[in-house]
């Protein structure tokens, strides 16, 4: 673990100076590195590894298809032998588009290409994306602001499957896969028991867990938090995960996993209390908290998903999706009541006028109830829209997570595009970042 590169170093000043990070994606150089003796890391949007062994590498993940070519390159500058394994850490697409490129590599020199493991339900996950091609296309355009987006519906599939446990011996070298749910169904965490290396794919992620994501299936905080109790109790005394930077060390291993098993603990039992208590899912939202000491912790800042969208994936979990509101249970649409609550109060405008008070005044959620009314009740009305666009701009920039700023812009772009009489794709392409 003598190893100092400029990945560990950005690690242990972030570290040091409790930093949290600007992004999902640090650290942001585009260069590999050795991180460990034998262990490469290629930085990406999701980080893949290579790990030598006498007969070639193993990967540990294998990023995003848009980044394959340069982590290619990365890995076969780095050692010139045949890639023999690769393991899929789960089925998101930034962690299993990379491996094609190896496999070219094998045929055209004759050898076996690389044997891809994953958990038994990431082909479930690949047939899913299939089947959910346009809804998946529309929701990562929303969340990640990148109206280009194309979910893809053909993958690269495993050759060997695992149900619980599955040990990788080759050249040497030993790799242990272990089963665990958390932020997806079918997450594999890697250990070279060695080294004292772990890899938790995305169970660490150096933000706060995915765990709630509010357009996205089933996330498992109850499982997660054992996973991570378990990853604790094997003293790695490196942890690379597949996002974020490395945690250097076995006490600050242990502290990270400990802390994120109890920032989902804690937001589990108060959830599970409200729906003991029989409150609504609305109340419970409003009474959930993370305590102060995790809350201020640099590797829980809510940069990616929040607190109370958690909540909502603990109620879904144990509670179906009644949200206790009797109202809700057999809706009208939300034009018609719309319309009616304009009726009554003189008018979309009045509406959406009030929604423009209110968000100047910082009462952002009240505001974002108004303005939304007012659209549904004038769909077609510029006035309306002019001013639940600024509604949802000023919500969008005091808010922190890639959950919230996606869909919150989202709207914004869809008043825009009344206004402008164009669409939402063409509003958002305007102004949205490149992913």
């Amino acid at each position: 673990m003598t190893t100092t590169t400029s990945i560990l170093q950005q690690a242990a000043e972030m570290w040091a100076a409790r930093r949290e990070p600007a992004s999902l994606a640090e650290p942001t150089l585009d260069r590999a590195e050795e991180v460990a003796y034998g262990v490469l890391m290629v930085p990406g949007f999701g980080h893949a590894f290579a790990i030598r062994h006498e007969d070639g590498l193993v990967l540990f993940d294998t990023g995003a298809a848009l980044f394959a070519k340069r982590l290619h390159e990365q890995v076969t500058a780095w050692h010139t032998g045949p890639v023999t394994h690769a393991v899929y850490s789960h089925g998101h697409i930034d962690h299993v588009g990379g491996l094609r490129r190896f496999d070219a590599d094998a045929d055209a020199h004759g050898r076996a290409r690389p044997v891809a493991i994953a958990h038994e339900n990431v082909l479930k996950r690949f047939r899913r994306y299939a089947e959910t091609q346009g809804y998946n296309t529309v929701i990562n355009r929303r969340q990640f602001r990148s109206p280009g987006l194309i979910w893809p519906a053909e993958f690269r599939e495993p050759d060997v499957t695992v149900a619980d446990t599955h040990v990788i011996k080759v050249g040497g070298l030993r790799l242990e896969l272990t089963h665990h749910r958390g932020e997806t169904d079918d997450h594999l965490v890697g250990w070279l028991p060695e080294q004292r290396i772990l890899f938790p794919g995305d169970l660490f992620l150096g933000v706060a867990p995915n765990a709630g994501n509010p357009q996205k299936v089933q996330r498992y905080p109850v499982d997660w938090a054992a996973a991570l109790r378990w990853m604790a109790s094997l003293d790695a005394e490196l942890m690379l995960g597949s996002h974020g930077v490395p945690v250097v060390g076995a006490d600050h291993v242990r502290q990270a996993l400990e802390n994120t098993a109890r920032y989902l603990e804690t937001i589990v039992d108060q959830t599970i209390a409200c729906l003991n208590d029989g409150a609504t899912l609305v109340e419970t939202l409003h009474r959930v908290r993370v305590p102060d000491d995790l809350a201020g912790l640099h590797y829980l800042q809510p940069l990616y998903d929040e607190p109370e969208f958690v909540v909502r994936n603990v109620w879904r979990q144990f509670a179906g999706w009644y949200d206790g509101n009797p109202a809700h249970l057999k809706p009208a649409t939300d034009q018609q009541l719309a319309t009616e609550l304009a009726a009554l109060s003189g008018g979309a405008q009045v509406l959406a006028d009030r929604a423009l008070e209110l968000a100047r005044e910082g009462s952002h959620r009240l505001a974002c109830h108004l303005a939304q009314l007012a659209g549904d009740a004038a769909p077609d009305d510029t006035a309306v829209h002019t001013v639940r666009a600024e509604v949802y701009s000023l919500r969008t920039a005091q808010e922190r997570s890639t959950m919230s700023t996606g869909i919150y812009s989202w709207a914004e772009a869809e008043s825009r595009g009344v206004v402008a009489g164009t669409d939402t794709m063409s509003e958002l392409a305007s102004t949205a970042p490149e992913h």
